[in-house]
């Protein structure tokens, strides 16, 4: 069985002595709740004093990285300097795309270089507004994975954790439908994880939500069987809600 898995995307959200204390909020919370794992994606001004509280609680992660081990690129930050204080790295999310222009092959760069130090990519694939429109979403999202992971290994299904997350869904308050989510997931994305990888691997790769997820229609998506957990955006700045999302994973 494939554990779910929530996770927080606080974007560039919160001090790093604010992450301290949020932190320290939730953990109570997020310990008692069993069965789930559970992720934090803070800035990264609050991973290292975040890694310090590193009890088991929760696991931490990176909202980014350049795929150069070392350089000149002002700036930026290797994956192993992420690896020092985290396990985990959002890559491909859809405001990198269109806010910073990364593209198919720069997601492929930064998938490979956090596989090959160990971090565990969350990788983020979806569609706009108008791709789901036209009819576009299964192309667009097989599209992505195949870019993202062409010529990649994988060899366990623990190394990669999948993010589907419908642009015009995200922060709007307009959730995709949780059935809809479920096929895109089992007819889309573990179809195509099945050709690439077989299918004993696919089938063990977490597939996740994101967009206006909360702890109102969070019980909602995690029944669905293709469904392994949400990347929470603005309500993972809520204490009491993030760690209510969190319980409704472990109850579904």
């Amino acid at each position: 069985m494939r554990m779910p898995l929530v996770a927080g995307n606080w974007k560039m959200n919160k001090m790093a002595s604010e992450a301290v204390v949020f932190v320290n909020e939730i953990r109570p919370g997020l310990r008692a709740i069993p069965g789930v794992e559970k992720l934090i994606f803070p800035p990264a001004t609050a991973l290292m004093p975040l890694s310090a509280l590193l009890d088991g609680s929760f696991s931490l992660g990176a909202q980014n990285l350049f795929w150069e081990a070392e350089g000149a690129y002002t700036g930026e930050l290797s994956p192993k300097m992420l690896r020092e204080f985290c396990q985990f790295v959002i890559i491909g999310h859809s405001e990198r795309r269109t806010f910073f222009h990364e593209s198919d092959l720069d997601v492929h760069r930064k998938v490979k270089a956090a596989l090959e130090v160990g971090l565990r990519p969350v990788l983020c694939v979806g569609e706009s507004l108008a791709q789901n429109e036209a009819g576009q979403a299964a192309a667009v999202v097989s599209s992505q994975l195949n870019a993202a992971l062409d010529g990649v290994q994988i060899k366990s299904p623990g190394d990669l954790v999948i993010a589907y997350e419908p642009v015009w869904a995200i922060g709007t308050g307009k959730a995709a439908t949780p059935d809809l989510t479920n096929t895109i997931h089992r007819n889309v994305i573990r179809a195509t994880l099945q050709a690439l990888y077989g299918s004993e691997i696919a089938e063990g790769i977490r597939i996740l939500y994101g967009g206006s997820v909360n702890a109102h229609n969070a019980h909602s998506f995690f029944v669905q069987p293709e469904i392994d957990g949400a990347l929470v955006g603005g309500a993972s700045l809520k204490a009491n809600e993030f760690v209510e999302i969190t319980r409704a994973a472990a109850q579904s």
